[in-house]
């Protein structure tokens, strides 16, 4: 078994248990390094997780001899600027979702790893986590029939950050122009694809109902996937309390389940309800890493990647630049 060495590029909080830890775990691979501008906090994380090397200049890291892959764990704002460099030192990456703030950056990002053949893969990691999985396979053997819709409803109130106004890059328009949305909603619009293969047109309102940020936050969209499954979608962040449900409608049932919460999937038919708790991994990327590791070794192919995430940026582009 071949050893790949990966480099973090910013070991912040979703490093700290989210994925990190998943490429110290995954077989086949070691992290070796790690890169924070802050050079105190990014020993503190090397210290912490036992990995050898830390940087405080991505460069560094990117053009370090031992490392054969980086993973991009900034705000989204920057993964395009690293991306580009870590394709031109010709070396696998994965990038945090989402993939880049716009559909025209993330083509960059796609087409600079095709035109060297390198792996690019995304951490959409809802692709590869067994709930998801289950439900994938009770669409595809058809039991609930003929798919014919689907539905999202999630809702929030305003974090305390938000009432407070304090700076939030999630909810500054500059970085994320939707917000939550983009953060939140490109993880359940690229799993649907997963679902149900992909989408041919997609349109939407996007609009600033409270005034806390910059940002958008409230969303609704409507789409139409390539098979001709519709589907509908509304977000909003800065109501009454919490809600995550979708609803996936066919001719002979219905499955429900929710995109973030640990709640049980559930698939109705023949006049019965069955539900069914598949508990998540304390890392919850780990399958996704995991999968990254299969598909270097060409055991399979990974069902994350810099082309299936470009399309999910596409649906994001077509639901905002509409209003």
């Amino acid at each position: 078994m071949k050893t790949y060495n990966w480099g973090i590029i910013g070991c912040g909080k979703v490093t700290e248990i989210k994925s990190g830890p998943a490429y110290q775990k995954t077989k086949g691979f070691k992290l070796i390094a790690v890169m924070r501008r802050d050079i105190a906090k990014a020993e503190d994380f090397a210290n912490r997780h036992n990995v050898p090397k830390f940087y405080s200049v991505a460069e560094d890291l990117i053009n370090d001899p031992r490392i054969d892959a980086i993973y991009i764990a900034t705000p989204p704002d920057s993964h395009e600027y690293y991306a580009l460099k870590v394709a031109e030192a010709g070396k696998i990456c994965c990038i945090e979702k989402p993939m880049a703030p716009s559909y025209q950056a993330c083509v960059n990002i796609n087409k600079a790893f095709q035109n060297k053949n390198l792996p690019l893969f995304i951490a959409y990691y809802r692709r590869s986590l067994p709930r998801f999985t289950q439900i994938k396979s009770w669409i595809d053997n058809h039991k609930i029939g003929n798919i014919r819709h689907i539905n999202w409803h999630f809702s929030k109130p305003a974090n305390d950050i938000d009432i407070s106004k304090k700076y939030n890059w999630r909810t500054d328009a500059n970085i994320a122009p939707a917000g939550y949305f983009d953060d939140l909603a490109s993880h359940g619009l690229d799993l649907f694809t997963f679902l149900l293969g992909d989408i041919s047109k997609a349109d939407g309102i996007a609009i600033n109902q409270q005034g806390l940020y910059s940002a958008m936050d409230a969303v609704t969209g409507n789409w139409l996937h390539k098979s001709g499954i519709t589907g509908s979608g509304s977000w909003n962040f800065g109501s009454e309390k919490r809600e995550d449900q979708v609803q996936i409608y066919g001719s002979k049932g219905k499955i429900e389940f929710s995109v973030f919460d640990d709640k049980h999937i559930c698939i109705e038919r023949n006049g019965k309800t069955e539900s069914m708790v598949i508990e998540n991994p304390e890392n919850i990327q780990l399958y996704h890493v995991q999968n990254i590791e299969k598909h270097l070794s060409n055991l399979s192919t990974h069902p994350s990647t810099g082309k299936t995430a470009t399309h999910t940026a596409w649906v994001m582009d077509q639901i905002l630049n509409q209003w």
